[in-house]
């Protein structure tokens, strides 16, 4: 075995304010924390010199429960110990926010693949004896608090982040990889930095053009930055009032230079990040379309995302893979060859998942769920623009559905706990959820993590997935259910425009965005699609055309589990973003 990448050869550093990569270190909420967790795996296993940094999350995002009276969302702190899962560093930083200065120090994590190389995780943490009560709060709560406690926690995160891996040693940097805007400030930290070395006076021309200084500076950044952005909404980019910003940042960089960076309305962390990265990316094809229109006049590539193979295959279809398509943990591409494995053992495979979801279901729930009925999956963000709710649109048809050809169905997700509709839209289903018992068989998992997610995806027959179009930048549930021969039933967007063949790999649901005649979201044509689909040609097949259903499954390994994985997408980023 080569030995392992030492301190001094990691080469690429990768910013996230989340990272998730296991249920028992809870410092993420959903996808873009699991998607950056699933990327460093990748990493580790290719064996590429990267590092991560993010915040610790003290007490994570937050545990759901639900109350028994009306069904709404509960949040209560996660507990978890970060002295039991990672070892703490001796290197200590500091950062100003308001003034004050925040100490930092770190906890680490080593990330193990299954080439025996490890990519070390750095956790910041500001809680310490030394700062004040409020400081040592800001690396307590994931996207929690208000606006100015989000830009305090972003000042750690960039500033503290570039300062503590120069702390740890970290000298060989050469990229600087920030997933979302929540890092941008790392690239104002590394222009400081060009302009301190080379003693000169980052500022605006009388005539406000950047002088030859700022310039420069622009430009040695650029070339070590890169950017994804996932966010295909203009309000969900991160935007701080200038007003905020003199009285929180350390504005080591002039107020004019800084809006000429990050906009001249409000500090816009997009905006930031753009200007100073030499390659900025999209997460699927459409988004990057969407990007482009959002920031025009900016080049915006796109790398489709993907998911960590080992990680998402469950372990009975992992056994199969392991006996046919031996190296396949090592080279996701293996799985193009899924095609011969026969069809009996990926159906037996997904018969021991599912037997042990439904047996999750009805031991924790009294779900009373039935191994051999039509199980539907539906685990997302709540939040209005995913539609949760469609598949209710109409309850007469849905009954009418559930009474001929049973159907089961399984909902996960949270919502903000500052985001009403996403509420909402957890009451309305549950409400739902009993409209249609006594035709559909419905649960609501609680306190959806990645370990629910390893027993949910690969135990249910078809995976729905309902976004208005365009506002999936990409999604990766999907993903993860082809890995275990799950077909998607999705509304095009996103990662589906390029995963989809009708009746091949799956289903889809509405009109191609890319089409010249795309509608707009229309929550009634779209759901008559779902049900006509529903009862016409998916339950069908399932239930009568076992041979042909399998083949649906086996195909979503070959053709879209060997493309959207993760290995695919580093060695992207690789020869795209950390090469050039």
């Amino acid at each position: 075995m080569d030995e392992e990448i030492s301190l001094t050869e990691r080469r690429i550093a990768y910013f996230s304010m989340e990272i998730g990569f296991d249920e028992a270190i809870p410092t993420y909420s959903g996808g873009l924390g699991v998607l950056a967790g699933d990327t460093l795996k990748a990493c580790a296993d290719l064996r590429l010199p990267i590092i991560g940094i993010t915040l610790l999350s003290e007490k994570g995002y937050f545990t759901q429960t639900f109350n028994p009276q009306d069904g709404s969302q509960q949040e209560s702190p996660t507990d978890w110990k970060p002295k039991e899962k990672l070892k703490l560093l001796p290197a200590r930083v500091s950062v100003i926010v308001e003034g004050r200065e925040v100490f930092v120090q770190a906890w680490q994590y080593n990330l193990k693949g299954y080439t025996g190389d490890s990519v070390p995780i750095i956790f910041l943490d500001t809680d310490l004896q030394e700062n004040g009560e409020e400081d040592r709060q800001l690396t307590w709560y994931l996207y929690g608090g208000d606006q100015r406690y989000r830009l305090k926690q972003e000042i750690v995160l960039g500033i503290g982040g570039i300062r503590m891996l120069k702390a740890l040693g970290y000298d060989g940097i050469e990229r600087y990889h920030m997933n979302e805007g929540h890092a941008a400030l790392l690239a104002l930290e590394l222009f400081k930095e060009h302009a301190t070395m080379t003693s000169c006076q980052i500022g605006n021309n009388n005539d406000g053009s950047l002088n030859d200084c700022s310039k420069e500076s622009i430009s040695i950044v650029r070339k070590l930055c890169v950017f994804t952005t996932h966010t295909p909404v203009a309000a969900g980019h991160d935007k701080f009032p200038y007003e905020m910003v003199k009285e929180v940042f350390d504005e080591f960089i002039p107020l004019n230079t800084l809006k000429r960076l990050g906009g001249e309305d409000a500090l816009n962390m997009t905006l930031l990040a753009l200007n100073l990265s030499h390659y900025v990316n999209s997460v699927a094809k459409k988004h990057m379309d969407v990007s482009q229109h959002l920031f025009p006049g900016y080049h915006i590539s796109f790398i489709t995302n993907g998911v960590h193979s080992a990680t998402w295959t469950s372990p009975p279809m992992a056994a199969v893979f392991d006996q046919y398509l031996p190296g396949w943990r090592f080279d996701s591409f293996e799985l193009r060859h899924a095609l011969s494995i026969p069809k009996e053992d990926i159906w037996t495979a997904h018969v021991a998942a599912k037997q042990a979801l439904i047996d999750y279901v009805n031991q924790y729930y009294s779900a009373g769920f039935d191994k051999d009925a039509f199980t539907i999956g539906f685990a997302r963000r709540a939040t209005a623009y995913k539609r949760a709710e469609l598949v209710f649109y109409d309850i007469a048809r849905i009954k009418e559905i559930g009474r001929k050809r049973k159907i089961q169905i399984i909902f996960g997700g949270k919502a903000h706990p500052r985001d009403t509709q996403g509420k909402e839209l957890i009451q309305k289903i549950r409400w739902h959820m009993g409209e249609v018992a006594d035709a559909v068989k419905c649960v609501y998992l609680e306190n959806y993590d990645i370990g629910i997610a390893k027993l949910l995806i690969p135990g249910v027959d078809v995976w729905l997935n309902t976004p208005a179009r365009p506002q999936e930048a990409s999604g990766t549930s999907g993903m993860k259910a082809a890995h275990n021969g799950i077909p998607s039933f999705s509304v095009l967007d996103g990662w589906w425009i390029e995963g989809y063949t009708e009746g091949v790999t799956g289903w889809s649901i509405g009109p191609n965005p890319d089409e010249e005649n795309e509608r707009a979201n229309d929550d009634a044509s779209d759901a008559k699609e779902l049900y006509d689909k529903l009862q016409n040609v998916i339950l069908p097949m399932f239930y009568d055309d076992r041979d042909q259903w399998q083949s649906i499954m086996r195909n979503s390994i070959a053709f879209n589990a060997s493309f959207f994985n993760t290995h695919r997408m580093v060695q992207q980023y690789a020869l795209k973003a950390y090469l050039r």
